[in-house]
């Protein structure tokens, strides 16, 4: 193998591993989101009353 295709392979290897890390990190990202607005709608609605007379007095 010549050094000129020897830095073609060692860029395109690159390359894949870094358009593959991307969709993880996007993935992971976008769970994370999801799971940060299911948290808050969960703590905004525990702390709201269920109705009309569940109220404590």
């Amino acid at each position: 193998m010549t050094a000129l295709s020897s830095l073609v392979l060692t860029v395109l290897f690159f390359a894949v591993f870094f358009y593959v890390l991307y969709f993880v990190v996007r993935a992971a990202v976008r769970g994370g989101l999801r799971d940060n607005d299911e948290e808050r709608r969960n703590a905004q609605y525990a702390h709201q009353p269920a109705g009309p007379g569940s109220e404590r007095r």
